[in-house]
């Protein structure tokens, strides 16, 4: 389904020379009786450079990644799981960040960087990535709204009709667009980069103050926000797990928010592994691998 599709990261040519140095750790879960615990985990990247937005593949068994090397051209790897290697996916003239499976899974779907500094969505064939190019801005999705769509930021597909995106203007702004009408909505001003589906008619996103976060639950069929949690910090990551609900990363630790308690308990704490600052996190579909950026 589309509500599978991850958020894609911002880009801009000037936060393109300053990526961080980033790591990918992969874990194993257990889950006994509805309780996760981590067995094992291993930097799965372990160099100098920026290695990020993750994605599982549909069997769980290859890792899609962002990774810029020696030409600083950002393009996308894969990891194989059994194999613990990684090769190149794409090698293009354009910038590709956030791959995600799309629902025909033939495709990835990614916000790419275009030579004239638009950022738009398009699909990455998944057989022939390595020598995809997108001259004419051409894509499947013209036949529909998607096409028109520019200064995307981030974005994820709320149904299979409408995608939510983080709209680069001034300030930046949280949009729905239907895929069926072209109608574009606003949604709020001035979001974080963290916003989920959680069902075909619902997503949570967050607005961010000096001091925390606070998340809204945004019915599109009332076209109401509800004030549904916050936080007492300002980091954006979080992710909508079907049976865990909301959760979030804070420093070394993934917490979930207990709806009927009002309060976050901690799920995972990968200090152990040496793990500092996650600032993306993503599941496998059977919840049992964790994939992690650490931005140490």
């Amino acid at each position: 389904m589309w509500n599978k599709i991850l958020l894609c990261l911002l880009v801009t040519n000037a936060g393109f020379a300053q990526l961080p140095n980033t790591d990918l750790w992969l874990f194993s879960l257990k889950n006994e009786k509805g309780i996760y615990s981590v067995e094992k985990g291993e930097n799965i990247t372990k160099r100098i450079g920026y290695d990020n937005q993750p994605c599982f593949s549909e069997d769980g068994k290859t890792i899609y990644y962002v990774s810029t090397r020696d030409d600083n051209q950002a393009d996308i790897y894969l990891y194989n799981i059994g194999g613990k290697k990684s090769i190149q996916f794409t090698k293009t003239r354009e910038s590709e960040y956030s791959p995600t499976i799309m629902a025909d899974k033939k495709n990835l779907a990614s916000v790419v960087v275009l030579s004239d500094s638009s950022q738009i969505i398009l699909p990455i064939g998944l057989k022939t990535a390595s020598t995809t190019i997108y001259p004419d801005h051409k894509t499947k999705f013209e036949d529909k709204a998607i096409s028109k769509m520019d200064s995307v930021g981030y974005f994820t597909f709320l149904n299979e009709d409408t995608v939510l995106y983080y709209k680069l203007t001034s300030p930046h702004s949280l949009r729905s667009l239907s895929l069926k009408t072209g109608k574009d909505n606003f949604i709020a001003s001035s979001p974080v980069r963290g916003f989920k589906a959680i069902n075909r008619n619902e997503f949570i996103y967050g607005i961010k103050d000096s001091s925390k976060v606070s998340f809204y639950r945004y019915n599109c069929v009332l076209q109401k926000a509800s004030k549904y949690a916050e936080y007492n910090s300002t980091n954006e990551d979080i992710l909508w797990h079907p049976q865990l609900g909301l959760l979030k990363s804070e420093g070394s630790k993934i917490l979930r928010y207990l709806e009927k308690e009002n309060s976050w308990v901690l799920l995972f704490d990968l200090e152990p592994f040496k793990v500092t600052k996650i600032t993306r996190f993503t599941f496998d579909n059977k919840t049992k691998q964790l994939v992690v950026v650490d931005n140490a």
